[in-house]
């Protein structure tokens, strides 16, 4: 048997952009996806803070050290720029693994979006 467990958190980021007439997805600032454990493509659930949306997208390089975070296509109608999200990506892995897996979570300073 297989759980699905947290295995990556961007926690408080700051919405910089949305951008409605794109395909989808969202663009996150390359430095926060490595410190987080989250590459191209990947799914990821996004809760926002200011309005209490959950959706879910997959995810697109940003710029390195830019500290985007813009949602694109129908995911850019849930946010604003300048609301506070959470970004969760997770693992199906067995409840043995669980047990001893520890997730990346990180808590960029919510002003710039960089790591502190």
């Amino acid at each position: 048997m297989f759980i699905e467990v947290v295995k990556s958190k961007i926690h408080r980021v700051t919405v910089t952009q949305a951008n409605l007439n794109y395909i989808g997805s969202i663009t996150i600032d390359e430095d926060l996806m490595d410190a987080a454990n989250i590459i191209a493509n990947e799914k990821v659930s996004i809760v926002n803070n200011n309005n209490g949306e959950r959706f879910e997208t997959y995810v697109i390089k940003g710029e390195r050290g830019s500290g985007v975070v813009c949602l694109n296509g129908a995911a850019a109608r849930k946010v604003q720029p300048g609301d506070i999200v959470i970004i969760m990506a997770y693992a199906l892995m067995t409840p043995e693994e669980a047990r001893g897996f520890t997730p990346s979570v990180i808590f960029p300073d919510t002003a710039t979006n960089k790591l502190i």
